[in-house]
């Protein structure tokens, strides 16, 4: 009796063909490593995008010059515009400018950030026509009044246009010519009533600083 023959292997079939038997491919063989590299790649570029966002949204805001600028920017007006002197360890001046808004209003306006990151500013404009001022105060609801240490009188406003409270203080001197002022921000009755508190006008150049020198 003959003994059974086992079936010949795929090796033993391709030997006998002359195919050269084929192992695992280089593809196959590095599918692990290539996976892993992958997300080594992956986790890279989310490592690198977070910080890069985290940086961007924790940095602090560059410190700005106000008195430096209300100097500038008053003296070209000729109105001694107002900034904060004085104020308490946290605060930051965070941005001065004297530009036209709606109304065809020229406008002075210094903003600050408080320790808590809320902000307030100073705005003043020359005979501050209604309008603007309530554009502002955000059309805000008249709440009393508040006297500063160098006993001007303000009047309270409180707005909460778009779900965010703002707190305004507007003093509007009498006489043709004058600044009305207004405080306003997001922070609490407190912080705006500091920054009126340490509001200080800034210094005109004298006519013959200003003036060019005759050649």
């Amino acid at each position: 009796m003959c003994p059974m023959s086992s079936e010949p292997t795929p090796e033993e079939l391709a030997k006998q063909q002359g195919v050269p038997a084929r192992g695992a491919s280089h593809y196959a063989k590095g599918t692990a490593a290539n996976i892993v590299r992958s997300m080594a790649v992956i986790v890279a570029i989310t490592l690198a995008l977070f910080f890069m966002t985290g940086r961007q949204n924790t940095s602090t805001p560059q410190e700005v010059d106000v008195q430096e600028v209300a100097v500038d920017r008053g003296g070209q007006a000729d109105e001694p515009f107002a900034y904060a002197e004085g104020l308490p360890d946290g605060w930051l001046a965070t941005s001065a400018r004297y530009a036209r808004t709606d109304g065809d209003v020229m406008m002075w306006n210094a903003g600050y950030t408080t320790p808590d990151e809320e902000y307030v500013s100073v705005r003043q404009a020359v005979d501050g026509p209604r309008a603007w001022v309530g554009d502002q105060v955000r059309d805000g609801q008249r709440k009393g009044s508040f006297e500063t240490e160098d006993g001007r009188t303000w009047d309270r406003y409180v707005s909460n246009a778009d779900g965010q409270t703002q707190r305004s203080l507007v003093t509007d001197p009498k006489g043709k010519g004058r600044l009305t002022t207004i405080v306003l921000g997001t922070g609490d009755w407190d912080q705006v009533e500091t920054l009126a508190n340490h509001l200080v006008d800034a210094e005109r150049p004298s006519k013959k600083e200003s003036a060019p020198a005759a050649s």
